[in-house]
């Protein structure tokens, strides 16, 4: 029998006998779909975490400079959080030094955030927003734009003026059904006249980029948020993804030198990066990806164990027809391949069916507003699942059917 021959005798079984075949392959349908399930669940939450929520937090190739890290993913014992609260604050003074030292290609800039109440002629009391005093660069290294009006400058900035751009939930709170630009937002009572709107951020992982308020660095918005006595962070970015190692080497020589660190000393300052922030996410990420593959694997044994039964008895029943294959001269592994075919063309059959539940699965969390991507190369482990697991199942069957002595096998009714 030909390879196509094969395979169309399995499809005409599953055709023919289609409760029987659910039944025979719904272990390997379940391992499938709770494979391409949980790699998807595990991949939509790597890329929220990775791209969505950092890349906004941090920006590409960038780092901060911070007395401690900003996002910690993983445990952090007391004992750690007290060393960090010892260290020496970040100051502005240290910000200028980096700018001074960053080669002219590298970017640079102030931030400091502290959430605060906000009011204005429109609404005496609303939610409270983050105010932050930056400088102007800021905005170029989080790639961030605005609807309405335009951004902070570096005149705004050198004068100290009193100006700030708001985020859309801000503007829809505080200015209800009004165009924001040239009116008032009050922040722990000093005045800032809008002039700018950002293009709209989003949600992520519970922080909402939209209510957020930027002010230059140099105005009274480093009053409200107590920059006068340090500042949050120092965000720097280099040109380009193979300079960033080089601008972080330079940044960290020169805060262990304004430090007085010596060699043997850790730092007492943090340069977090993507990589570093969300290092103990790639190690949970690590682990729910075995686990997604391993736990399937208990559907897959049962798939395998159900398809060997159902190809012993499928031997069972054929047994004369085996017989005349081989009075007609059919070899062992003529049978033997024709038996292998038909166990793996059933199992990847179960695989797709597995595979379009997986999606569905997907397809679901996302209508209920859960990150979900579905890996492609955890659609080809399932093909591959699929044909390896009817392999499996059906070599002993296979062997057996081959090893069948003609004339017995002629004689069966």
């Amino acid at each position: 029998m030909r390879f196509l021959d094969a395979i169309r005798v399995a499809l005409d079984q599953i055709r023919v006998q289609k409760l029987k075949s659910f039944f025979t392959l719904i272990g390997v349908i379940i391992g499938v779909m709770f494979l391409i399930g949980v790699v998807s669940i595990v991949e939509g939450l790597n890329h929220k975490i990775e791209v969505d929520f950092a890349g906004k937090f941090l920006g590409v190739n960038t780092f901060n400079v911070r007395r401690m890290p900003n996002i910690n993913v993983g445990d952090v014992t007391e004992a750690e959080w007290r060393s960090w609260q010892r260290r020496p604050k970040i100051t502005k003074e240290d910000a200028y030094a980096i700018k001074a030292a960053l080669p002219e290609d590298a970017r640079w800039a102030i931030q400091d955030a502290r959430t605060v109440n906000a009011q204005s002629d429109y609404k005496r009391a609303g939610a409270p927003v983050l105010a932050e005093a930056v400088t102007p660069e800021y905005f170029t290294i989080k790639d961030i734009t605005v609807s309405k009006g335009r951004l902070l400058t570096e005149q705004e900035e050198a004068l100290g003026t009193n100006v700030v751009v708001i985020g859309t939930d801000v503007a829809d709170e505080y200015f209800p059904n009004l165009d924001p630009l040239g009116r008032t937002l009050r922040l722990e009572g000093t005045e800032f006249r809008v002039i700018g709107v950002m293009d709209k951020q989003g949600k992520s992982l519970g922080f909402n980029f939209d209510n957020q308020v930027f002010g230059p660095f140099n105005s009274a918005m480093h009053l409200v948020t107590y920059s006068f006595r340090d500042i949050a962070g120092i965000v720097v970015q280099a040109p380009n993804e193979n300079a960033l190692s080089d601008v972080q080497a330079q940044v960290r020589e020169l805060m262990r030198r304004r430090r007085r660190l010596h060699p043997g000393d850790p730092d007492n300052f943090v340069l977090e990066t993507t990589q570093s922030a969300f290092a103990a996410w790639d190690k949970v990420k690590q682990v729910l990806v075995l686990a997604g593959i391993a736990l399937p694997t208990i559907g897959l044994v049962v798939g395998a164990i159900v398809i060997m039964n159902i190809m012993l008895v499928a031997v069972a029943e054929r047994t004369r027809e085996i017989g005349i294959r081989k009075a007609l001269g059919a070899r062992r592994r003529d049978i033997r391949r024709q038996f292998l075919v038909e166990s793996s063309t059933l199992s990847v059959f179960g695989a797709l069916l597995g595979i379009a539940g997986g999606f569905g699965i997907s397809g679901f969390l996302r209508l209920v507003d859960f990150p979900t991507t579905v890996a492609p190369w955890s659609i080809l482990l399932s093909v591959a699942v699929g044909g390896g697991v009817g392999v499996l199942a059906g070599t002993y069957p296979a062997m057996r059917a081959a090893r069948l002595d003609p004339i017995v096998a002629l004689r069966s009714e």
